[in-house]
Formats: C-alpha cells, structure tokens, sequence
C-alpha cells in the first residue's frame, strides 16, 4: 500500500477515487505543529543560538499524528501531498520530519487541481521536499513571530491596542495616513459650464487652443456672457477602438473583483474557493471546480486554453476565438502555478448551479466567465467625438457605441456596457446648431477616498507588501482588533488604531513601513530561489528591532486610564476604566497598592426569545468570565452562542445568524453578510 498524505479532508476521499486500491489517502488536517510559547519572550526560538525553532505538536493534533505515523510505518511509499506553495511545503517538511518518514520512502507531489487528470499527473511527477521553499516559510513565520509577540506585548502595556504585526501594522498605516491626507484636504471650488440640446450635452473645455478652468462664480458669469445660443459644428471625429479583457484571476483580483461586484470579503472568498478547489459533488462524481486558488500568475495551460478557444468558436463563433494574454510583469513562465480558472471549460455555471450554494455558483460564475473572457476577441467599439465653437469657446462631447460585442458577451454582467449614443450631426459640419440652454454649475475638489477592502488589497499589491495568501487574514485582524470600523463598505481607523499607529511610528518608523516590508518580501523570495541564506536576512532584523524595542520599552508613554469621576471606597484614589480579558471593568487607580474591583449589579439581559423552547436567550458569563449567550432553562435547554444572536435565521442553513464584530454571520455554516 502506498500513503498519500493531503492537508483537507475533504479532498481525501475524491483523491483516493482517483488513485484506486493501491492507495490510501488520509489527511493531516492542516499544520500538525507549530512554534512553541515557552523559551525567552514566549517565542519558541532560540535567537542567541541561530534561530533554532522548537516545534511542538499543536493542541488537539496528538492523536492524527499517532495515526499518521502508524500509516507510514505500514506503507510502502508515502507520498507528501500538501497544497502546492511554501506554505503546504513547510506542512510536508513537518510531516515528513515528525512522522519520522525515511528519505529513500517518500516522495513530495503537487495537486495543481483535483481533477483525475492532474491527480494521476501529479503522481507520476514526485520530487522531493524543497527546503529553500520551507526555509522561506519559516522565515516568514519566525518575523512574524518576534513582531507579532513583542510589539504586540509593547502595545499592551503602552496603548489601548491588543497587537501588532509586520504586515498588518503596515496596512492600518495606510488607512491612518489616508484618513489624515482627508482631514488636511482643502476644498476648492472650480465652475463647470454645460450647453443642452435636443440629445446631448456638450461641456466648455477650451479657449481657442488653451486648455480652461473656472475658478470663480464671476469667472463663470463672465464666459456666459460672451455666448449666444448658436455653436457651429467645428469638427465630427470617428475611431474604431478595441477594448480588451482582463487577465484570469490571480489571489489578489479574484478578492477585488469579489469585493466590488459579489460584496464578498476576502476571508469569504478564500474560503468558497477553497471548498470548490477541493471538491464539489456534482451528482456524477465529486470533483474539483477550479484550480489552486492561491497565485500570482496569470498563465494558463495550453491544455487548457485549447479546449477552451474550440469551446468559443462552436458556441460563439470564429470571430469571438481570442488570444493568449501576455502579462508586462515578469513572470517565470517555468511556473507550474496557473491563473484561477475552472479545471474544465465545459463545467458552466448553469449545469453547475443545482450542486452549488448560492454564494458558490456567485463566485463559480465569476471566475468562469472572467477565465472565457479572458480568451475571447477584442470588443469592439465606434468612439465619436464632437467640438462645438461659440465665439472660440470649444465644448466637447463624446460618445461611444459597442459594434462587435467580443468578450462582453459573457463578460458584460460584470462591466459598464451602456452605449453613449450621440446624434448623427455629418449634415450639420461647418454649420450651426441652437442650444436649449448654457448653465454653469458649482463644484468643490474632493480629497482620495477612503480604502475599500479591495482598494487597500490592490494597493498592498502595488507597493510589494504582504502576499496574496496573506491579504484575507490582514483584512480580519484589523477588523477584529478595533482599529477599523467599516461603514458603507470603507475602512475608517479608530481612535485606538490611530494612537497604536503613531505609537509604533514615534520608535518603528523604520521597520513598520512600506519599503522595508516589501524589501522584506524581496528577501523571503531569494530565501525560496536559494539566492540568500535566511539566517543572514533574521539577523539583519534582529539586531536592528531588538535595539529598538528596548528604546520604546524604556521612552514610551504609557498610556493613562480613563477616570470614571469616581473615587475609591477603600483607599479614596480615582476609579479607572481597565481592560481585561473578557472585557472592560472599572479598578482603583492605586493599583497594585489597592486591589478594589468595582463590581457592577447583576442584570438579566435578555437578547431574544429561545428558538429551541418557551425561554429566553440572556446574557451570560463562563466560568473564565467569557461572555456568552445562553437560554434562561438550562439546562433543560442547552441553546447558547459565542456572540450576539439576531433572532434572524440562516438563509443557507436555517440556524441562527449572530453578530461578529462588523458582521453578521452563521453560528453553523460559512454564510456571512456585512452588517
């Protein structure tokens, strides 16, 4: 028996069916260990000694590791299976090194997408464990490690803040700068004028051949009096123009695009991609959808693009078969990574969509369609521009007319395709039309808007910070931290984002930016090429952070606790508001000389009727002083909830729907709604 070893579950089974008898597939279900919190700071490393890691089994693994490592002891050839990038390479190098598996006994294989194919492909394609890529992982995680703990222990002795991040830290930085760049702006006030006619518009953009711009309200009034009504047909220009669609989906715009026209979060994305990489049932059989959802390339199989473009012509015909986009990034085309696509061209979103939840087939029908849009012809479109002259003002007007649908015809739900149609005014050159009316309008200059989560993802991207596989967690953190709120679809920091933020700039400011975390992204590539040795890259950082983490320990402000206006009824110093926790609570300001903990009266919160008998779902607390959300009949009646319940049910599953943090979500499924 050979042992094929996969990090999902739910792609065992459908694998297993694909190798046959010979083989048995099981999973690991993820890391089996991680980093352990003891040694010096908790880190689990030991810095003074080259950075030697202390790996430890993580909670609740103990028992599919003894279970592994029975299988391995059994079988003939272990195959190591874990999803193809450095992060499944580093959960392979765990495997193989806790499992005690033998070098002559194993081989590492990639599964690009779970399709019997690509499988039986995969399999007959080993390699072995490529430690450049596991060293890159692992310098990942420990610089995620050192920050992440120690400046996460500075901010919560010094601020209001819970934690920060090498990343993370960065992208709340961009909100805060971007928020103050909004505050700073100043408005100014600019004047547009308009001529109406019959069927079009038609807006002042020039004097004679000077470009124009009309700072005042006299400014304006001054023009309207050198007009009449009479504007003479300069000049009618027609260009054909092509318009071409996007690249296939990459990590990064498959969460944007999700974003802007599913409403989809990223953390969401990821997760429906997820379960359709790894295998749907579809009545016939269980199979994988789309290829692996985490990459950055944009390049898709010639056995692929074959079968699609033979696809396009019998559906559509010849003149919609497009071409192969070609990407001006540098992209190592050796890369055995694809764009996102589905694994096949046949599999539409309609025969798809009985088998499908409705947030999948969304998401399905957008990474079909972008993937066949991607490899049709141009659309085509007749641009039209028309200058009008009235006492050598020049007002312009433009239009624009799709003549050859091309990609738009299965991309168009996606994309503004109004035609802008204007009147045919060839009869009317070198003579004169009579408007309807001039006006002139009022306009104020606005500041940058405020990040969306896809505006912050695309420019984490564009700045080389963070990688892909990384933006859905970033997104959460400062979400569940408090340092965003989110309202209507924006982030906006929060007072406790901001003071964190400047915190960290007053003694971080030259590793908590955007040029040293992309060049620290840079290292971590080399790390995976084997350009440079990872030691050397961790004790470059280290030196340089924990000199200045000792400076910040020792020179920053603490930050005071609120007052309450009440003194204490024990030693007569001022009650504060503390976090803990579970929480806020209100202590003597004297502590640890006075130990007074105000205790609040007891009231019986009821949140909404129980949906499982006649009680009522109160507020509760957990032994630990949790809060939680339990039925007042227990424990007759054991309904309870980790956050807020709505009293809404589930439209996916029927369970109740809660609130977490800036969401409303299922206590039972993945569904998820902004709130």
């Amino acid at each position: 028996m050979d042992l094929v070893i996969v990090e999902s579950p739910a792609k065992s089974k459908t694998i297993e069916k694909y190798l046959g008898k010979k083989y048995k597939v099981v999973s690991s279900i993820g890391h089996i260990r991680d980093l352990a919190t003891t040694g010096k700071y908790g880190l689990g490393i030991d810095i003074e000694n080259g950075f030697v890691p202390n790996y430890v089994p993580i909670k609740g693994k103990g028992k599919v590791i003894k279970e592994l490592k029975k299988l391995v002891k059994e079988a003939d050839k272990v195959y190591l299976a874990t999803d193809p990038d450095r992060e499944g390479e580093a959960i392979s190098w765990h495997l193989f090194d806790t499992l005690g598996i033998k070098e002559n006994k194993y081989d590492r294989v990639l599964f690009y997408e779970i399709t019997k194919d690509k499988v039986l492909e995969g399999i007959e394609k080993p390699r072995k464990i490529d430690y450049n890529l596991v060293k890159s992982q692992e310098t990942r995680r420990f610089l995620d490690r050192i920050i992440g703990f120690r400046l996460s222990k500075l901010m919560q002795s010094k601020t209001n803040g819970t934690s920060a991040g090498r990343v993370q830290s960065v992208a709340l930085k961009l909100i805060v700068d971007r928020e103050r760049e909004i505050e700073a702006f100043k408005s100014e006030e600019y004047y547009t004028i308009t001529a109406k006619f019959k069927d079009f518009d038609s807006e002042l953009f020039k004097f004679k051949d000077k470009e124009i711009e009309i700072k005042t309200l006299d400014e304006a009034k001054e023009i309207l009096e050198k007009l009449n009504e009479e504007f003479k047909v300069e000049s009618i220009e027609s260009k054909n123009k092509n318009r071409a669609s996007k690249f296939p989906f990459t990590t990064s715009t498959l969460q944007q695009e999700a974003s802007t026209k599913l409403n989809f979060n990223a953390k969401k994305t990821m997760m429906l991609a997820q379960k359709m990489y790894e295998g749907i049932d579809i009545g016939v059989e269980t199979v994988g959808l789309i290829t692996y959802m985490r990459t950055d390339s944009i390049r898709l199989s010639e056995e692929f693009t074959g079968s699609a473009f033979k696809y396009i012509e019998s559906n559509f015909g010849h003149e919609y078969v497009g071409y192969v986009k070609k990407s001006k990034k540098t992209e190592n085309v050796q890369d055995a990574h694809e764009g996102i696509r589905p694994t096949s061209i046949l599999r539409t979103p309609d025969s798809l969509k009985a088998y499908l939840t409705n947030d999948e087939y969304k998401l399905y029908n957008l990474i079909y369609k972008r993937t066949l849009a991607s490899l049709m012809s141009d659309a085509k479109t007749l641009q039209t521009t028309i200058i009008l002259d009235n006492n050598d003002y020049k007002f312009k007007s433009t239009g624009s007319v799709i003549t050859f649908p091309g990609y738009l015809k299965v991309y168009q739900e996606f994309e503004d395709t109004k035609d802008n149609i204007l009147p045919d005014l060839s009869d009317k050159l070198n003579d004169y039309i009579k408007s309807l009316d001039i006006i002139y309008e009022q306009h104020f200059t606005k500041p940058k808007s405020r990040y969306t989560e896809a505006k912050l993802i695309h420019e984490m991207e564009e700045l080389g910070i963070g990688r892909p596989s990384t933006y859905a967690t970033i997104m959460s953190n400062i979400r569940d931290r408090g340092y965003v709120n989110v309202i209507e679809k924006k982030f906006h920091p929060t007072e406790i984002g901001i003071q964190v933020t400047d915190r960290l700039q007053e003694y971080f400011s030259n590793i908590i930016n955007v040029k040293y975390t992309a060049n620290m992204e840079e290292d971590l590539d080399k790390i995976a090429n084997g350009k440079i040795n990872n030691l050397e890259v961790l004790t470059n950082f280290y030196k340089i952070f924990d000199e200045t983490l000792k400076k910040a320990f020792e020179g920053m402000e603490k930050e005071k606790p609120a007052e309450t206006g009440e003194m204490c009824p024990e030693c007569g110093h001022p009650l504060v508001v503390r976090k803990g926790r579970y929480g806020e609570f209100i202590a003597c300001s004297d502590y640890p000389n006075c130990k007074y903990i105000k205790k609040e009266p007891q009231v019986i919160q009821e949140i909404i009727d129980c949906p499982n008998c006649d009680g009522k779902i109160v507020l509760k607390h957990s032994k630990k002083g949790k809060v939680f959300y339990g039925c007042n009949n227990y424990p007759k009646c054991k309904t309870a909830y980790w956050y807020e319940p709505t009293g809404e049910k589930c439209p996916e599953c029927g369970n109740m729907l809660v609130k977490k943090n800036n969401q409303i979500k299922c206590s039972s499924c993945d569904y998820s709604k902004e709130n």
